[in-house]
C-alpha cells in the first residue's frame, strides 16, 4: 500500500516521535545509500530524526552511507549531529564558493558546479582523498598504488578522529556496512557479530574503483558495495531482528527521472539508474514475500493430517511471519543545475543545500503520523514517500 502525498500535514508540535515508539517497533532502522558528496543529505535527515526523538537501533550503510552510519553509531546520541557536521565541514571547501554564491540561474550555477567538481577531481578533498603522486600508471603492476587514481589514507585519520569504534563493537547501536570481495565478487556485510569493526571496514565499503584503492581485510581485498547493491533494504529485512520494524530508507539517487536530452544528461541518468539499486523493487519484493508468508500461515492449519508430516510442510512451518514493516522513503531529488558530477562536487554551498534538503524532507515526512502506526493491510507492509511535493 502506497501512502499518498495528499494527506493533511500535522502541526509542527506533532514532529516528536510517539513516546511508545520502541514499544510499537522493536527495530527502528536507518538505511543509507552511497552517493559521494550527496551524502550530506543524509546528515540533514539524521538531524531532523534526532530532533524528533527518533534514535535508530540498527543502521546499515553503503559507501558514503557507511561513513555516515559509522559516525552515527560510533558516537553518543548527543554528539552525533555535531560529528556529522564536523565531517562534512571538513570535506567541503572550494575556491569557487564566492562565484557559486552569486551565480544566478541554473545555467551559471551548472558552470560553477562543474568547475568545482573539476577542482575536486584535480586536487582531491581534505580529510578524504588526494591524487596519487606519482600517478598510478607510473607504479609497477601489482602494487596497490597502481590500481587507483587517488590515495585515501587521510580518510583513515578522519574516521579515527570522529568515530569511537569501541562503541560500535559494543553494539549500542547496531551497525552493518556493505562491501564486495574483489576476487570472488561476493557481496558481504561487515557487522560487530562477524568482525571487530574498524576504519578499514568503513573504507572498504566506500572504495569505489578506479578512483579509490581496494582495502585489505584479513587477507582479502574489498571494493565499494555499491558495485553490487547500493541499497541495504533487502539485506536488513532478510537478516534483521525478528521485530516489528520501522525503516527510514535514505536514498541519494532517484530511480525515477526524465528522458535525457544531452550526453551530460545521459551520464547523469545512467548513474541514477545504476546506483538507485531498484529501491522500489525491494519494497515490492518485501510486500510479495509477506503476502506469501501470510497465505502459508492461513493455509497450514487447514491441511489434512496426512500432509502435515511431509517434509515440504515441515519446511513451510518456518515461513509465517507475524511482524509488520513500515518503510519510509526519503529520496534526494537534485536541482536542475546538478549533473553527472554531483557526487564529487564538494563545495560548501552545495553541501549545505544537500543537508538542508535532507532536513526539510525528513521534517515534512515526520508530520505524517501514519509512519508510526502499524500497517493494517493483509501483508503487514506500508510504504511511505511523503516528501515528493517539494521543499519547505
Amino acid at each position: 500500500m502506497q501512502k499518498k502525498t495528499t494527506q493533511t500535514l500535522a502541526p509542527a508540535a506533532a514532529l516528536r516521535a510517539p513516546v511508545d515508539l520502541y514499544d510499537r517497533f522493536g527495530c527502528v532502522a536507518l538505511l543509507l545509500q552511497g552517493g559521494g558528496a550527496l551524502g550530506a543529505y543524509q546528515g540533514g535527515v539524521y538531524e531532523a530524526l534526532a530532533e524528533a526523538g527518533v534514535r535508530p537501533t540498527w543502521i546499515a550503510g553503503i559507501s558514503i552511507g557507511a561513513v555516515n552510519a559509522a559516525i552515527i553509531a560510533g558516537n553518543a546520541p548527543g554528539d552525533r549531529t555535531r560529528k556529522l557536521h564536523a565531517f562534512w565541514n571538513g570535506l567541503t571547501a572550494s575556491p569557487f564558493e564566492w562565484q557559486a554564491a552569486y551565480a544566478q540561474g541554473d545555467a551559471l550555477r551548472t558552470v560553477v558546479n562543474r568547475m568545482s567538481s573539476a577542482f575536486t577531481a584535480a586536487t582531491g578533498t581534505p580529510g578524504f582523498f588526494k591524487p596519487r603522486l606519482p600517478p598510478a600508471w607510473l607504479e609497477p603492476p601489482g602494487k596497490i598504488e597502481a590500481t587507483s587514481y587517488y590515495d585515501t589514507h587521510e580518510l583513515k585519520t578522519t574516521l579515527e578522529h570522529l568515530i569511537d569504534f569501541d562503541r560500535i563493537n559494543a553494539k549500542e547501536t547496531y551497525l552493518s556496512v556493505g562491501a564486495v570481495n574483489v576476487r570472488s565478487g561476493n557481496f558481504v556485510y561487515f557487522t560487530p557479530d562477524t568482525h571487530r569493526i574498524g576504519h578499514e571496514h568503513i573504507m572498504a565499503s566506500g572504495a569505489l574503483p578506479p578512483g579509490f584503492p581496494a582495502i585489505e581485510i584479513e587477507g582479502e581485498y574489498y571494493w565499494d558495495g555499491g558495485l553490487v547493491s547500493n541499497t541495504p533494504l533487502q539485506w536488513i529485512f532478510e537478516n534483521g531482528p525478528p521485530h516489528d520494524t520501522l525503516a527510514f530508507q535514505v536514498d541519494l539517487w532517484s530511480a525515477r527521472g526524465r528522458f535525457p536530452r544531452t550526453l551530460n544528461e545521459v551520464a547523469t541518468r545512467q548513474k541514477e539508474i545504476q546506483y538507485s539499486s531498484r529501491t522500489r523493487a525491494g519494497t515490492t519484493w518485501l510486500t510479495e514475500v509477506q503476502r506469501l508468508r501470510r497465505a502459508i500461515e492461513d493455509l497450514l492449519p487447514k491441511l489434512p493430517p496426512e500432509l502435515r508430516d511431509t517434509e515440504a510442510v515441515r519446511i513451510l512451518d518456518d515461513a509465517p511471519d507475524h511482524h509488520v514493516y513500515n518503510i519510509v522513503h526519503l529520496i534526494y531529488r537534485p536541482q536542475n543545475y546538478e549533473g553527472d558530477t554531483k557526487d564529487f562536487e564538494f563545495s560548501r554551498l552545495t553541501m549545505e543545500e544537500h543537508w538542508r534538503a535532507g532536513f526539510n524532507d525528513a521534517t515534512r515526512t515526520l508530520r505524517h503520523r501514519g509512519i508510526f502506526e502499524h500497517p493494517t493491510n493483509p501483508e503487514g507492509v506500508f510504504t511511505f514517500d511523503v516528501a515528493v511535493d517539494g521543499r519547505q
